[in-house]
């Protein structure tokens, strides 16, 4: 799971608003008891599924005594170096393999690494949503009952807890930090992350993070609160076969926002199922690397992400480090170098579909004054940014913002 999880939706859901405005009955909106708003038909539900735990903080599970280490073990030096990164990426610097140049072909997404030496071991995310839960190795530290408070409390009773399956997201400027003990005192619990990554450190939030703020203000985003009378939210969130803890998973996603207060209506802390599902996803991280135990190299993450939309019009779209397919370097400013799903083209898409609507069956939101920017437009959905303060303010005060100067688009 990453950001276009939200984008591939919001797509979806612009068309489906399309098919609203023009009275169509397959539409699964219906209109609300407001002018200009449309509410999600009372028998659709929507279940978010990942083949993987999310990362962050859902990803700090605790490892018990009993447990077989389910991949070899991370030497001790990683936890005692803080030089060495946390995401699993154990090679030497003039060993790194740069990301695949633009245009490169989805058929590198299982690209294998010779020469690493046996009995070492990599515990590196594949694909853009295995950023799940790293293996650590057994610790006999003896923690103190304070440190051990944080995790203890996710174990059966009875069992001892030795270390924590560790992610590579690491804490936002702000926040408390990792103490980077060995064993399981390394991560403090809890903490707003971003998204762990190879390369340069991103300013995007961990998939832990983003599914939390979405269980309090919808998955919809801020623009199309202006054409609907409430939030969209998950009703569900089931996890494939991987290394998974339901209490994690709870204080993660419900847990640190579950004081927050305040709201406005129509927004508020979900009760959201979490469940794991007992199949595992045969292309997930944990089956290939269990398919290729005993072949040479490892598997390696690359820049290609396909993704899909329930629309008519290109569902599909397949990109290579954010751009599409084929891009070459010389068209990168192009329109048509432009996924069809970032933040330019769902902009995009939402000013075709108020075009596609009377002006005078708009919502207040959008007839009170004149907005031209992306931003504008986001900051005009006054319900929604009063219920992103008041999470900010309570919950995610550390949260990373992108400047302005990044929504300033026409």
């Amino acid at each position: 799971m990453h950001r276009p999880v939200q984008n591939e939706e919001e797509r979806y859901l612009h068309y489906q608003l399309h098919l609203a405005a023009a009275l169509k009955e397959d539409s699964i909106f219906v209109p609300g008891t407001q002018r200009g708003l449309w509410k999600l038909r009372p028998d659709l539900l929507f279940v978010f599924f990942s083949s993987h735990t999310p990362c962050g903080d859902a990803s700090i599970i605790p490892m018990l005594e009993f447990e077989d280490q389910p991949c070899c073990p991370v030497s001790r030096d990683w936890a005692n170096n803080p030089s060495v990164e946390a995401d699993g990426n154990l090679e030497a610097p003039e060993n790194k393999k740069k990301c695949e140049d633009l245009g490169s072909p989805v058929t590198k997404k299982m690209r294998l690494e010779p020469g690493i030496p046996d009995g070492v071991g990599h515990h590196q995310s594949f694909g853009n949503q295995e950023s799940g839960p790293i293996p650590p190795s057994i610790s006999g530290s003896n923690l103190t009952t304070q440190e051990l408070a944080t995790v203890t409390g996710m174990a059966p009773s009875g069992a001892k807890v030795v270390d924590v399956y560790r992610t590579g997201a690491k804490c936002v400027p702000g926040e408390a930090g990792d103490s980077g003990k060995p064993g399981a005192a390394y991560h403090q619990v809890g903490l707003l992350r971003v998204k762990p990554g190879r390369g340069d450190r991103t300013c995007s939030m961990s998939c832990s993070d983003k599914l939390a703020r979405w269980n309090v203000l919808g998955c919809q985003g801020a623009l199309l609160m202006h054409l609907l009378e409430k939030p969209i939210y998950l009703s569900a969130v089931v996890i494939g076969r991987c290394p998974y803890s339901q209490e994690a998973m709870q204080r993660a996603l419900t847990g640190r926002c579950q004081n927050v207060s305040a709201l406005p209506k129509g927004f508020g802390v979900q009760e959201v199922k979490i469940q794991q599902s007992g199949l595992l996803f045969e292309h997930s991280r944990c089956a290939v690397q269990a398919k290729r135990a005993d072949g040479p190299g490892r598997l390696v993450p690359c820049g290609a992400a396909i993704s899909w939309s329930a629309v008519p019009e290109q569902p599909l779209d397949v990109t290579a480090n954010g751009f599409p397919q084929g891009t070459t370097k010389k068209g990168i400013r192009c329109l048509q170098a432009r996924s069809r799903i970032s933040k330019v083209e769902l902009f995009r898409s939402f000013q075709k579909l108020l075009s596609s609507i009377s002006e005078d069956k708009w919502p207040d939101s959008l007839r009170i004054q004149k907005l031209e920017t992306y931003h504008e437009y986001k900051e005009a959905a006054s319900a929604y940014q009063e219920a992103w303060s008041v999470l900010r303010k309570q919950a995610f005060g550390s949260w990373i913002r992108n400047p302005s100067d990044y929504h300033q688009f026409k």
